[in-house]
This record gives C-alpha cells, structure tokens and sequence, in this order.
C-alpha cells in the first residue's frame, strides 16, 4: 500500500518537487551500531520523524511514556493488534514491540519521513504493507569476533545474554537478502555517511515524486511552442 502524497515540508529551491515520504527501516544485530547511527540520522536531519514503539516490557528508570515507547500492558496490547492498530509487531527478549499504525500514516501525510529502528521480522511486515515507500538497510559488525567484543566492552549484560545476543546475531544474519542495502560498520563514521547517502538517493527517486509530472509536461509544450518537437 502506498504512503499518501504530501508536500515537502521544506524546499530548498523551486524544483524541490511534491514527494511521497520514505519509510526508512534500519535493522542490525545487537551491538552492530544501529542505534548510535539511527541517532546521528535524527541529529543531521532535524526533518525527519521517528516512531515511538508500544512495548510491553516494564518502563526503567529515567525513561518516559510516550518519550522512549508507550508502555501498555500485555492485555492492552494484544487488543491493539487484534485492531490492527500496529504496522507491524514481534517478540523480542520475552515482550511484544510494536509500531503504532496512527501516528506514522500522520508524519507521512505531513510529508515527513520516517525512521524505523526494528528487526528483521519488523523490516518485512513494513515491507509487506508499504510496498515500494519503504528503504531497508541491515547494518552488520565486520565479523562475530568483534561484534562479541562490542557487547562485552558495553558491560551491561550477562554472560548469558551475551551469549543469547550471538546466536540471535547470526539467525539475523541470515536475512540480510530481505534488505535493499547491506552496510558493514567497520568504522561508524563512514557506516553513518553510507547511510545518509543512501537516503538522500532514495528521497530523489522518480516514483518518489510526482510532482514531476506536471513539470515535464510543462517543457514538453515548451518544446512544441519553440517549434522543437518531432511529433
């Protein structure tokens, strides 16, 4: 299903044509630096809306309801999703993360893009639903070795989980052909700027905008009226 067509909400010249905004997924094993370069996306574009999960785990210490995710009980959303209130859901680590279906089909009809942070099982729900609006990139580690050594050096897990967050990494791995684009983080600066360039291709597609069309119908009567056009 396709996002609605809406305005850019700002233009930087004139031929800043009408686009559909993009659905931009980013996915990637723990540790891998999703979230730090999801982080800097936000930061270096101010113009681009993020979805707030709803979430099942219990909220922590300094985190805000509505801020970090809306928190519902298992109750509340089961009879969400049952509404099909969600774009997509899944289990992850014992409790239910989904995306609210309302405020994203918002952001897209003020014609802003959208940045989701989810897994593989989320990247293809949306894909599902969204069809050519949404842009999935996988972020991977340069190996196993050092994506252990990430989670180790975080030391904010047990040994246990660590160990749970490998083999999930490599089961995740083996989805990386359900991406439109696979970035290895072996230096998170130059990972950050593939994926911004990527995106700032991805906004310029054609079928992107149709605003276009009226433009290029312009000139070709422009052509007939200079006496330039063969038939």
């Amino acid at each position: 299903m396709a996002a609605p067509m809406a305005a850019m909400a700002v233009r930087e010249s004139e031929y800043e044509f009408d686009r559909r905004g993009v659905l931009f997924v980013l996915s990637s094993p723990s540790g891998a630096g999703k979230s730090t370069i999801a982080r800097k996306l936000l930061e270096a574009e101010p113009g681009m809306g993020v979805s707030v999960s709803a979430t099942t785990r219990p909220i922590r210490a300094g985190e805000q309801d509505g801020r970090e995710y809306h928190f519902l009980s298992t109750e509340e959303f089961k009879a969400r999703a049952a509404r099909h209130e969600f774009l997509e859901w899944a289990h992850v680590f014992n409790y239910r993360y989904g995306t609210p279906r309302a405020p994203v089909k918002q952001m897209l009809a003020d014609g802003q893009d959208v940045l989701f942070d989810v897994d593989w099982q989320g990247a293809q729900q949306l894909f599902q639903l969204e069809g050519g609006d949404v842009v999935r990139i996988f972020i991977v580690p340069p190996s196993l070795t050092e994506l252990e050594r990430r989670l180790r050096d975080r030391a904010t897990d047990s040994e246990e989980v660590i160990q749970f967050r490998m083999k999930r990494a490599e089961r995740e791995l083996s989805h990386w052909d359900g991406y439109d684009y696979v970035v290895v983080n072996d230096d998170l600066d130059g990972c950050f700027e593939k994926v911004r360039t990527i995106l700032k291709a991805e906004r310029e597609k054609r079928s992107r905008k149709p605003g276009l069309i009226g433009f290029i119908r312009e000139r070709q009567e422009e052509a007939i009226a200079m006496g330039l056009a063969t038939r």
